[in-house]
């Protein structure tokens, strides 16, 4: 007996409450976070933007810098891209499908596939010639210093 074959996502509960999160983060959402799903930007069509994913991320600020540290497992540095426009970092790039052999078949598929997208509006200017980043174990980070200007200075009263 052959098992039909799923395509792609997880059970209809967790398709619902993937749903309903975006309904929430859509609200919600922080002013440090760009909108990922702009018609036409960075996708052709809508369709294309309802199958793009989004990695999780964590955005931290020490004095001088931000740090931004997002999991991206299972995707080569190769098919990773990190572009800053204006106050705007953008990082995109895509985790290809594993191809299903002859002598298997997918009962259950919960693995994102495909392109993505993650924009950060960062609150002060920073130095775009000094941001770098690096890849280990999954795991992107991102340091992007603050411009001279935006580092607070303590005063000195005379």
């Amino acid at each position: 007996m052959k098992v039909a074959k799923t395509t792609r996502g997880a059970p209809l509960i967790g398709q619902v409450k993937d749903d309903i999160d975006r309904v929430f983060d859509r609200f919600f959402t922080s002013p440090f976070f760009g909108e990922t799903m702009l018609p036409g930007f960075p996708f052709e069509s809508m369709a294309e933007a309802r199958n793009q994913w989004a990695p999780r991320l964590d955005l931290t600020e020490k004095e001088n810098e931000f740090i931004i540290r997002c999991e991206v497992p299972g995707i080569h540095r190769e098919n990773l891209d990190i572009n800053l426009t204006g106050d705007v970092l953008r990082i995109s790039g895509h985790r290809d499908e594993v191809q299903e052999t002859k002598d298997e078949m997918y009962l259950y598929r919960e693995l994102e596939v495909g392109r993505f997208v993650r924009t950060l509006k960062l609150p002060v200017a920073v130095e775009a010639g000094n941001i770098n980043a690096a890849y280990q174990d999954g795991i992107l980070t991102i340091h992007v210093p603050k411009a001279a200007a935006a580092v607070a200075r303590k005063i000195v009263i005379k």
